[in-house]
């Protein structure tokens, strides 16, 4: 049985979807007016990585991803730039398309924009005027501004646990003398001079940011829809005012499952451009291999806090290159074969893991025991028979390394060919050493034989023997680093 940590719910929940054998989810996309950073990375993996789940375990997925182009930040920076906001958020959507699909992205089914869902927001704003969840700023000298009415909702905070009278004005509030109340927000922003605007019963304005996924999400799901999920950043105030907006509107509840996940940190400090520490997709595919970005993001369980550092990707970088070191010589099939989830111990723990709340971490930890167990079977074999170890290791690790390529797959894994993979560099050459071949102690599977071995050695309290193994392959120049996923080993 698949498990969701809920947001709304604050635990763990058995998914149950709304009709049977589908899915349909939400997730809060970009705003269009830059590169896109770590931040949306981490958004665009974790939830690509939960659909693939959904349609690996048989669902039908509907899911959807809007794009933000239109706001504040846009129209300032196209007009410092002299464009139009059409011609500047197209460049940064073809931009996201372009990082998206390095990183092993799989499209939305559907992307929705803001602009061309105006007609859906001034129709709902005015449901919630109606329904005396909003009102037209000034009163009887009527202003083009329509905030709603936060306190009209009963359940406002229920998502983010917040009190109404604990909340006051502040930094992330915004003030207007237009407010009956400090918490109010705007669902309609009258028209100001150099900016965009569109028709509507209050005159020519723009809608609010919140009042966009309410619409998009209605209009390609429906008033009730199963997942929304987003970034930890829009637990409050974006999806809060998202619940208050669409289920006063609709009389009922707006989705079933919140998914949250983690902020990023860049070596354990919050992410941010006035730190200099704010780094874009594009910034760190320039060091890195796009694979490697969405290993060292999978490895990391979706809820949990992820730390950027050279070092962590480093280690990213190894860890999976010993995944890949794992298929080189076997047969791998051009297309993943069934996985018989019931009858193999591996495929099992896979699932087990996965229906935990999407338990990465624990999934890629049955990738390395496959890995390990396919560099056994090769290292093992070629030591019994005069032939190669391509041709033993082909002919004896084949289902194994079939299934880890089909696992690896699910998560976006893997599905490279293990010889061009190793032939890929980084532009700056960081990992070079990791890439280059090893001699010095023959084969990478003799090396992984001595790392087996001596976990061996360290399960069975034998710390001299693991402490000897250890100072061998250091000997020969090779370092190993243990960590939560396995040791792995570089050149020195």
């Amino acid at each position: 049985m698949l498990k969701i940590y809920n947001s709304l719910s604050r635990d763990k929940q058995t998914f149950t979807p709304i009709e049977a054998n589908k899915v349909r989810m939400y997730v809060c996309g970009m705003t269009v007016y830059d590169y896109c950073h770590l931040g949306h990375a981490r958004v665009m993996v974790v939830f690509d990585m939960v659909s693939r789940w959904f349609r690996a375990s048989g669902y039908d997925v509907t899911y959807v991803r809007n794009i933000t182009d239109i706001d504040d930040k846009i129209i300032k920076r196209a007009n410092e730039n002299g464009e139009t906001i059409d011609v500047l958020t197209q460049r940064f959507i073809d931009a996201m398309d372009e990082d998206s699909a390095k990183l092993g992205i799989i499209r939305p089914d559907i992307e929705p924009r803001a602009t061309q869902h105006i007609d859906g927001m001034v129709s709902m704003i005015a449901k919630l005027i109606e329904k005396g969840h909003a009102y037209q700023a000034g009163g009887e000298n009527k202003h083009g501004d329509v905030f709603y009415s936060v306190r009209s909702f009963a359940d406002y905070g229920k998502l983010s646990g917040k009190s109404l009278d604990d909340l006051r004005a502040g930094e992330r509030v915004e003030v207007d003398i237009h407010k009956k109340d400090a918490m109010d927000f705007v669902l309609w922003k009258s028209v100001k001079p150099n900016e965009p605007s569109w028709d509507s019963p209050w005159g020519k304005g723009r809608p609010g940011w919140h009042i966009e996924c309410s619409v998009m999400s209605e209009k390609h799901l429906g008033e009730h829809f199963d997942i929304h999920g987003g970034g930890q950043d829009l637990q409050f105030p974006h999806h809060e005012n998202e619940i208050a907006q669409s289920e006063a509107a609709h009389s009922c509840q707006m989705a079933n499952y919140w998914m949250h996940n983690g902020f990023v940190r860049v070596d354990n400090e919050k992410m941010s451009k006035s730190l200099g520490n704010f780094f874009t997709i594009r910034e760190v595919l320039k060091k890195y291999d796009a694979e490697v970005v969405r290993f060292f993001i999978l490895r990391a369980h979706y809820r949990s806090p992820l730390n950027y550092s050279d070092q962590h990707l480093d280690d990213a970088k190894a860890s999976l290159t010993r995944l890949y070191t794992a298929l080189r010589g076997t047969q791998l099939m051009d297309k993943n074969p069934t996985i018989r989830w019931n009858e193999d111990s591996h495929a099992a723990a896979f699932k087990i893991a996965m229906d935990d709340d999407f338990n990465t971490p624990e999934a890629i930890a049955v990738l390395f025991k496959l890995a390990s167990e396919i560099n056994n079977s090769k290292s093992a074999e070629t030591s019994k028979t005069a032939l190669s170890k391509e041709e033993q290791g082909a002919l004896d690790s084949s289902y194994s390394a079939n299934l880890l390529k089909s696992l690896a797959g699910i998560l976006g894994l893997l599905q490279s060919d293990p010889d061009e993979y190793m032939k890929r560099t980084p532009i700056e050459g960081r990992l070079n050493a990791i890439l280059e071949p090893l001699t010095s102690l023959g084969s990478d599977s003799h090396i992984n034989l001595l790392i087996e071995k001596r976990i061996d050695a360290k399960k069975a309290k034998n710390f001299a023997e693991a402490d000897r193994i250890r100072k061998k392959l250091a000997d020969s120049g090779i370092i190993l680093e243990d960590t939560p996923q396995g040791t792995t080993w570089r050149r020195n």
